[in-house]
């Protein structure tokens, strides 16, 4: 059991409490950063720094810390005399995203197909099966978890897991995007059927076939844009018209 830093919170009381070897300030960085990209705070949402420093009895120094380093990734804003909230999501920020996540996971998803081992394809369907159950269950943070965790295992098989971390980078937005997806009917059942194919290419060794359904995967998603756009303007900076979007 790992046991909690000196200086932490302690754990199960209130949101925002962690429990990790972490500085405070990474702690409140990562619980910000899950609930703003789990839309468990939706764009546009407060954060009060006084009252986060209340409810966990700290300085509101680490808090501050937390939210310049997710200002610096967009992911807040802070603005002069109002406050700091939830940022919206740039329209134009997601299509330059998914065009890097296709070109980085094309690569990872080729290696795969040429390193795994049927210890490792097994691995693949057994987390293919826990985001079956999830969504047979309508548990969406445990369908996304399990979603993180195939595409992170594909990079670890196919021995690039430093592209794994650029991805995340570059991902945010699209994440927060996704999320909203999600609770469409049927949603869930098609990602579970696009994994299993494209696990069964790795399988195959088939690395063009591998490719080609990791693509048609990360692609679908912008056949939502405009939907959810329509359904929930006041979640994004409208800074393109959507016809003016890259098709990728």
């Amino acid at each position: 059991m790992r046991k909690r830093a000196g200086n932490a919170a302690p754990a199960g009381k209130g949101y925002f409490y962690g429990s990790s070897n972490t500085t405070l300030s990474d702690t409140q960085y990562e619980r910000l950063r899950d609930a703003i990209i789990s839309m468990d705070m939706p764009p546009g949402t407060a954060i009060s720094e006084k009252k986060i420093a209340l409810e966990q009895g700290i300085s509101r120094t680490p808090i501050r810390e937390a939210i310049m380093r997710l200002h610096r990734e967009k992911l807040v804003e802070v603005v002069a005399k109002s406050g700091t909230f939830v940022a919206r999501i740039p329209v134009s920020a997601l299509p330059e995203a998914l065009i890097a996540r296709r070109a980085l996971e094309g690569m990872t998803v080729k290696s795969a197909a040429k390193c795994a081992k049927r210890s490792h394809v097994l691995e693949l369907y057994a987390v293919i099966e826990r985001q079956r159950e999830m969504a047979e269950l309508g548990n969406i943070k445990g369908f996304h978890a399990a979603d993180e965790n195939f595409h992170e295992l594909i990079a670890r098989i196919g021995k690039l897991s430093g592209l794994w971390q650029l991805v995340q980078q570059v991902k945010l937005q699209v994440d927060r995007f996704r999320v909203l997806t999600l609770p469409e009917e049927g949603r869930m059942a098609m990602v579970v059927e696009e994994h299993t194919a494209i696990v069964d290419a790795i399988n195959a060794g088939d690395e063009a076939m591998a490719c080609q359904k990791m693509e048609a995967h990360l692609s679908g998603l912008q056949h939502h844009f405009p939907h959810w756009i329509e359904q929930r303007p006041a979640y994004f900076i409208h800074d393109i018209d959507l016809d003016d979007m890259a098709q990728i």
